[in-house]
């Protein structure tokens, strides 16, 4: 079955953070068209971050997660299909299939497809993903899930110490759950952060009551005598740790699968150019589901945060209504522990010199990565200024001696060039 499409027609595949914002960016960039917002899941647009803190904590409704309110895309304009996949695109076409059945043709398409949860790679966890008391963190779907099983007393495994385990943590210790975090590295956030920053969110779980487990890998999982219920998680070292709730935050696998089926380069993510266009002119790509050139740092890369998400997104808008703009940020993330806001920018890897300033046991200090007296990346935790003022020194490149940045008596702000 087809449906007639207009021309000017821009569909986007995706209903996540990159997708909403870009939707509504494309009306107010002018484009007089069609626009479609086609997602998989059933809700408008929603930030993801709060699903792993407040939401999960209950003190976010769903409807307080949505980037804008139904009447917002009504108002420009914009068509939102829920429940709906799009499964095939016909590049020759220009059509796209949807997984009710109808085909229905675009202009200009944008896949902002997001990614999966990153799946546990263990013999059986086929079965073991069906148990009620197994989760995935990823959708809010999950999370309301989940959320219906934080109950005091209860035995939490997570499974994963990066962001996302940490953050489920620290709610769950404070609503009074037993909680374990497995890490299979030697640290916690091994991938994003130094050993003085592993060493130290370690020490505040633990203080805080989490028994956090480094070193320490999944080999399998227990039932129980029912059979219908996660009993047990087993370690590769033979520890055997009892569970009434597992979460698994593993990491994030791009959703590229549409877009490979298409034809169009993939490589770690979608591969874009400056200006979000895939392999294919009249198709874009935004968002976690990308590889996308950084001219800051000189190389392709692919980010999961929702700066570059909503940076893209604004991009992608501009340049397929005409306005060509570059895509050219600083990437920078943050994360909510307990009543520490970690602020990150930059990417660390290849640095040859880490600067502390402050003390960590004050809970209120900065970690700046160097490499030949240029500041790579900055950790900055509980100190939003010092933050935003290292988005300057990342950004420009601007040169700094290590003694001075590491004294706390100097104003982070007059190592800045006068203007």
């Amino acid at each position: 079955m087809s449906t007639a499409v207009p021309q000017d027609t821009v569909l986007i595949v995706g209903a996540g953070h990159a997708a909403g914002e870009c939707a509504t960016s494309i009306r107010d960039q002018g484009w007089a068209g069609r626009i479609m917002l086609v997602g998989d899941e059933p809700h408008l647009p929603y930030q993801r971050p709060p699903l792993s803190k407040a939401f999960l904590s209950g003190d976010l409704t769903a409807e307080q997660l949505y980037l804008k309110p139904q009447a917002t895309y009504d108002k420009a304009g914009i068509e939102f299909i829920p429940n709906t996949r799009v499964d095939r695109i016909d590049r020759a076409a220009r059509t796209v299939t949807l997984s009710d059945g109808r085909e229905t043709g675009y202009s200009k398409l944008v896949i902002a497809t997001g990614g999966h949860a990153r799946r546990l790679e263990l013999p059986g966890i086929a079965e073991i993903e069906k148990q009620p008391n197994f989760h995935y963190l990823r959708t809010l779907d999950h999370v309301t899930r989940i959320r219906a099983q934080f109950h005091s007393g209860v035995r939490l495994v997570i499974i994963g110490g990066g962001y996302i385990g940490l953050e489920v943590a620290a709610i769950a210790v404070r609503r009074g759950l037993h909680v374990t975090v497995l890490e299979a590295l030697p640290r916690v956030l091994a991938r994003v952060t130094a050993p003085e920053l592993s060493a130290f969110y370690e020490q505040v779980h633990r203080e805080a009551g989490v028994d956090i487990r480094t070193g320490t890998a999944v080999s399998g999982f227990e039932l129980d005598a029912s059979g219908d219920a996660v009993a047990a998680v087993r370690c590769a070292d033979g520890s055997r740790i009892p569970a009434d709730l597992v979460i698994v935050g593993v990491g994030l696998q791009p959703a590229t699968e549409l877009a490979e089926t298409a034809g169009l380069a993939v490589d770690n993510g979608i591969v874009v150019d400056e200006h979000t266009r895939t392999s294919d002119p009249d198709i874009f790509a935004i968002g976690d589901c990308t590889n996308h050139p950084n001219g800051l740092l000189g190389r392709r890369l692919r980010l999961e945060s929702v700066p570059n998400a909503m940076e893209q997104a604004r991009t992608a808008a501009a340049t397929l209504c005409g306005k060509e703009r570059v895509y050219n940020s600083v990437p920078w993330f943050w994360s909510d522990q307990y009543d520490l806001k970690l602020k990150m920018v930059g990417l660390s890897q290849g640095y040859d010199e880490l600067v502390l300033r402050g003390a960590p046991a004050s809970r209120s200090f900065s970690a700046f990565y160097l490499k030949e007296g240029v500041m790579l990346a900055a950790d900055t935790v509980s100190r939003p200024q010092e933050f935003m003022l290292a988005k300057r020194f990342v950004g420009e490149k601007i040169p700094v001696k290590a003694t001075e940045l590491a004294d706390d008596s100097i104003p982070l702000k007059s190592l800045l060039p006068a203007v």
